[in-house]
């Protein structure tokens, strides 16, 4: 057997945002090529039906990116059905289209809008972040000493947004810059980055 950060078959994956858009087809994707995958959404999105047309190669895992506990859950469904956690692909996220202020109504934007964006795309990240590679940790390391695979995206609004992305957006981007948003995190020996 290949490096599970290198080789798809067999692997194990946990995405969340599955339910739609870069999520659905990443989770699509990685099936079609022989891995498993959980999907991990909101229990209102189209990932518990996308899991039952999968078929026995995936399983849907209601929660908010946000909620340690929900995400907990996601989990230990994914260890107790496959046995491991080799990839996430964190897609969640969310968006709106405020201007920071709009002198036409005179009005702000909203700081719990901005609040409920940084919420879900910066601290919901981190979450799964955290918690799976605490469940990667337990995997034996490949050739190279990782462990597991941490894939972040963002949209290209939070680079190139409008005036009306312009907060939120860019600074979700921002933050998640630290723990490297938009790229690809080998999980190292002992459980390190």
């Amino acid at each position: 057997p290949g490096s599970p950060c290198r080789s798809l078959p067999g692997m194990v994956a946990l995405v969340t945002g599955a339910g739609s858009g870069l999520g659905r087809a990443t989770v699509e994707r990685l099936v079609e090529r022989g891995a498993r995958a959980v999907l991990l959404d909101l229990p209102r999105s189209g990932g518990a039906q996308l899991a039952r047309e999968l078929g026995e190669s995936c399983a849907f895992a209601a929660a908010d990116v946000t909620s340690p506990e929900e995400v907990g859950a996601a989990l230990a469904l994914t260890r107790e059905k496959f046995g491991r956690l080799d990839l996430v692909v964190n897609c969640a996220g969310i968006g709106i289209a405020v201007k920071t202020y709009n002198g036409k109504k005179d009005k702000v934007h909203e700081l719990e809008d901005f609040q409920r964006v940084i919420n879900v795309n910066l601290v919901g990240t981190f979450n799964v972040i955290r918690l799976s590679a605490q469940l990667m940790s337990r995997n034996a390391p490949d050739a190279d000493g990782h462990r597991g695979l941490l894939v972040n995206t963002a949209s290209v609004a939070a680079f190139e947004g409008s005036v009306l992305h312009a907060a939120a957006g860019r600074a979700a981007r921002e933050g998640a810059e630290v723990f490297g948003a938009a790229g690809a995190l080998p999980l190292a020996p002992g459980g390190s980055r």
